[in-house]
């Protein structure tokens, strides 16, 4: 079974890490938008994911990996997969 990926869950989770409410994203998002995110009704674009994030004061990609990864050990191999991809296609790179 493939594994779930939880993005609107790792919102809450950072959010709640930094003691946010949902009111202190009111710069870049709705109340109501950001319940919808969390509850994995919606969606963000890549461009409201990195004001959510500007909020939070984390990168999007720490964001993304918990939501691929979760806590724990799964983030470390992740990390490891990435940084392996980014070697592969920076060398396939024409010079």
């Amino acid at each position: 079974m493939a594994q779930e990926h939880n993005l609107g869950q790792a919102i809450k989770t950072v959010r709640a890490a930094r003691g946010l409410s949902q009111e202190a994203f009111s710069d870049v998002s709705s109340r109501t938008y950001l319940s919808t995110l969390e509850r994995g009704l919606k969606s963000p674009t890549l461009n409201k994911l990195a004001e959510l994030c500007e909020v939070m004061d984390v990168h999007p990609l720490t964001l993304l990996t918990l939501a691929y990864a979760g806590e724990g050990d799964d983030a470390e191999r992740l990390l490891a997969r990435v940084r392996q991809d980014l070697d592969v296609l920076s060398a396939q790179q024409p010079q």
